[in-house]
Formats: C-alpha cells, structure tokens, sequence
C-alpha cells in the first residue's frame, strides 16, 4: 500500500515537471520573439530631408493666335442691319467707331469705349440708323393703305380732322417700362370749329374756362388721371363732348335773367336800344319806326364789352355820325 502511493506521488511529480517545463519553454519563446521586434524598431532610421520625386514630362499647351477686332476687319460698304439688327447692350468690337465717355480729370481725355461701362449702362439706337429705318419701312409697306387722295396739304386735311392729340414716348432706363409720363394726353382744336349759335357759344365758354386761349383762338383738354393713355384720351374726348352739348342745354332760370345778371352787353336787351330808337323816331307820326344799324349794335357791344380804346372809340363816332345823319 505505500509502496503504491509512493510510486503515485512519482508520477504525478514526473507530469507536473515535465508541464512547467513546457510553459517555460512557451514563455521564454514569447519573451524572445518581443524581445526581437523591440530590438528591430530600435534600429536606427536615416533621416533624409531631400526628397527626389521623379519629374513628370510638362504638357505642352497650344494657345490660339489672338484674332484683330471685328472693328478692324469691317468693309466700308457693310450692310449694317446684319451686324446690329436690333437693340443690344454696347459693344466695343462691333462699333467702327471712336467713342469715348466717362468722367476724367481736367485735361484729360475720357476713356475709350473699351472696357467701358459707362456706354453699356445708357441705352443706344445704333439699330434705329436711316438704312435701317429704311429697310423696315419697305417691309411694313404692304400692310399700310394708300393715303386718302383729296387730303395732300395740312390745309386740306385739317378741314375734316380738326381735332389734334398730342402723346409723348418716352426711353429710359428704369425697371419698369412704362413712363409716368407717357400716359398724358392733350386734345386741341379750334373753336372756329365748333358749330355754335349766341347762347351755346357763350355757355361753352364759361364751362371750358381757361382751357381756351382767345388769342389763337385755341381749345386745349389735357388728362393724365387715369394709369393708361387709352383711357385718358377717352377722358379728354368724353370732357369736350360733354361740354359741347351741354352748352346747347337752356336751363328755366335762364330765361329769368335780368340786365345786370349778363356777362356780356347786350344791345337788344338794353336801354341802349331803346335810346338810339327814341332818338331816331322823334316826332314821328306813323306806325312804321326806324331802328338802329346793327353796325351801330355792334360799335355799342365792343367799347362795352372790350373796353374804351381808339379804335373802339372812333368806331362808335362814326356809326352815330351815320345814324343821325350828319356829314363832317
């Protein structure tokens, strides 16, 4: 029995050394292989601070000759609406021409037109040249009517169209294009015109005010209240239309009127009349009377109504002169 212990405890002493042995061998190898690569990291570097990079072969760019401005190579004789055929911003290579603008010190001269931004900020009409205008008008031409025949002079053609309207277009640059301006209207024409009789004319007159100059004789109607021209025109012409057969109308109070309500002297209705008809049937015994000359009448009316002058004056002399009938 202890013999068979003994021998028991031997071998499990023999196995245990012979596995210490084994992990130690395992251990130690570890060890050395760390060992190794610290020692290849430790090694020395060399430090080179001069790097050689291989040249790469340079590539060859090919630049294109500059070509002359197009200004440079325009025939004389061009056809002009093929190079600026219609409104565009300045260019300087398509203009044949010398233009200089901007501000400058005294003495100098103002820039050119290259790389100037002063000629591409203003609007231009180099489009609008006579060749140009020209070639536009022939083609439009078969769509525009033969002008009347009969209405050649200005004489001719005010007969039938006496009213005048007057617009105004206007270029600028702005963001918007329409010109505050631009929607104005004027109506003229004469009063001759007008077909009126005494108390229409006079009526008229009074409603127009200053809309009419007596010395051209002229009648004026502007409008510009409206946002379109359309519409002022048709305003203006709607003002005249209204004045003119309102003037027509005969109120009944008008009818009323006494002497001193009158804007104008009138001779049939005042004592004027009666004093000349006095005059001339003194003593007279028939039932026929005479009555003042209407060039009498209208002597009276004009050193009343336009005042005492020279002409007014003598004017009235001569006609009581004929009336009385007495010869100096």
């Amino acid at each position: 029995m202890a013999a068979n212990l003994a021998r028991l405890l031997e071998c499990n002493i023999r196995c245990n050394n012979a596995a210490a042995v084994q992990s130690g061998w395992r251990l130690f190898s570890n060890q050395r292989q760390q060992q190794t690569e610290v020692e290849d990291d430790e090694e020395f570097r060399v430090l080179n601070l001069r790097t050689i990079k291989q040249q790469a072969r340079r590539r060859e760019i090919k630049k294109n000759a500059v070509q002359p401005p197009r200004t440079s190579r325009m025939p004389v004789d061009q056809d002009w609406t093929a190079v600026w055929s219609g409104p565009r911003s300045f260019h300087p290579a398509s203009v044949p021409l010398p233009l200089r603008q901007g501000y400058t010190e005294r003495g100098a001269a103002a820039p050119s037109k290259y790389a100037n931004a002063e000629l591409m900020k203003i609007p231009n009409f180099l489009h609008l040249t006579p060749p140009a205008i020209r070639q536009q008008c022939e083609a439009i031409k078969k769509f525009c009517t033969p002008w009347p025949k009969g209405l050649e002079t200005e004489a001719k053609w005010k007969r039938p169209f006496p009213i005048e309207v007057i617009t105004t277009d206007y270029c600028h640059s702005l963001p918007t294009i329409r010109h505050p301006e631009a929607r104005r209207v004027t109506i003229t024409l004469k009063l001759s015109d007008l077909k009126f009789d005494a108390h229409a004319k006079d009526k008229f007159l009074r409603l127009v005010g200053e809309r009419y100059n007596q010395e051209t004789g002229v009648l004026t109607f502007s409008a510009d209240r409206c946002p379109m021209r359309k519409q002022n025109y048709d305003y203006a012409m709607y003002l005249l239309t209204a004045c003119y057969h309102e003037s027509f109308v005969t109120e009944p109070w008008e009818a009323t009127k006494s002497e001193a309500d009158m804007e104008v002297y009138q001779f049939e209705r005042n004592q004027a009349k009666r004093s000349a008809e006095g005059i001339l049937n003194w003593n007279a015994t028939g039932e026929q009377k005479d009555a003042p000359s209407a060039n009498y009448a209208k002597s009276v009316e004009a050193l009343i109504n336009e005042g005492e002058n020279e002409y007014n004056i003598a004017k009235y002399k001569e006609e009581v002169l004929k009336m009385l009938k007495i010869a100096i």
